[in-house]
């Protein structure tokens, strides 16, 4: 989860304060929800105003069910 994080925040592009108009400072992110899908949100501050802003990253899925499970195969021993 960890990763996850680390490549959400590098992949981020700061919101604008809509009082100041210049770039917000990331200040912190955390984990909303991990199942079914993560999402993290991302925190911003206004370094001028003090306005906050959020913003939210979804994580698609990269794994799922198999198309076909394999079944054990029995082999018959001749007695």
């Amino acid at each position: 989860m960890v990763d996850r994080l680390r490549s959400a925040a590098e992949q981020l592009e700061a919101p604008i304060c809509p009082d100041c108009h210049i770039e917000m400072k990331w200040f912190r992110s955390e984990l909303l929800a991990e199942e079914p899908t993560p999402i993290i949100a991302h925190l911003f501050v206004c370094p001028h105003c003090k306005r906050a802003a959020k913003t939210e990253t979804i994580f698609k899925s990269t794994s799922g069910p198999p198309d076909k499970l394999s079944a054990p195969r029995f082999v018959a021993h001749a007695a």
